[in-house]
């Protein structure tokens, strides 16, 4: 296993540590103060729903994409998506935002489920069900895309898997373990993290998919790979100052985050 395909393990690992933690808080919410049943009939629904989306996405991106349109789309794509986890890691850095705590989210989502009204068919609790359903369903297919852009694109699908996987188990073992969320788990440092190695990614992987549009042949980084590990400083460079910039200078620096 070489350096890159270590990088790619990790960042798909970590990225879906953080989605699994927000899909169990709502799951956790939803058995806790509705129904169990109806929660875990939810998120089945939702696991069998992202199975089918897996494989549609898989399907279309190998047999319509050539390998320089593909390194472009999903590079471009990964880095946006990047950008957005950057984004919201600055702004809380720096005080503009306020930190991911799932022990919040889990008291707001409680909060909803007694309040709303309680609609049964064949005794599924439908609010339980579809809370569950969209929370397990929407936090997953950002992993789905993690997995399969970074895995097909680097030709390392089955390490991908193996990292979501990996995650996912982690994720539910500790949850069940517990029975509280788990907000121990350093999302925003996270966060923050993946949002570096999504851009770095996305941006290797768009510059050498630019060519499409002249010969559609991939272009090459200077030094191929190890072109990685620039761009994963120069974003952390950036990031850095754009924290510092946003950061009034008389606060007390942002923690977890900023780490």
């Amino acid at each position: 296993m070489d350096g890159t395909t270590v990088a790619l393990v990790s960042a798909v690992f970590f990225a879906s540590i953080v989605e699994f933690t927000e899909a169990f808080t709502i799951v956790l919410a939803m058995g806790v103060t509705r129904n169990w049943k109806s929660a875990i009939a939810g998120t089945i629904a939702a696991l069998v729903a992202l199975a089918a989306f897996t494989a549609v996405l898989g399907a279309a991106i190998t047999t319509w994409l050539s390998e320089s349109l593909l390194e472009l789309i999903i590079g471009t794509l990964l880095l946006v998506f990047g950008l957005q986890w950057l984004r919201k890691a600055c702004l809380r850095a720096s005080g503009h935002k306020g930190m991911h705590d799932e022990d919040d989210i889990y008291a707001e989502q409680s909060r909803e489920a007694l309040e709303a009204e309680r609609t049964t068919y064949r005794g599924i609790d439908l609010f339980a069900f579809m809370v569950s359903f969209k929370g397990v369903f929407l936090e997953g297919v950002e992993v789905v895309f993690i997995v399969v852009t970074f895995g097909l694109t680097a030709d390392s699908l089955a390490m991908a898997i193996g990292g979501a996987i990996a995650a996912g188990i982690i994720v539910i073992s500790l949850g069940f373990a517990l029975r509280k969320p788990l907000s121990q788990i350093p999302e925003n440092t996270l966060k923050y993290g993946v949002g570096i190695m999504l851009a770095s990614f996305g941006t290797y992987w768009a510059f050498e998919g630019m060519n499409y549009f002249r010969d559609d042949e991939s272009l090459s980084w200077p030094g191929d790979k190890l072109a990685l590990i620039g761009l994963v400083a120069a974003w952390f460079a950036v990031t850095r100052l754009v924290i510092a910039a946003l950061r009034p200078s008389a606060s007390p620096a942002s923690t977890e985050a900023t780490v």
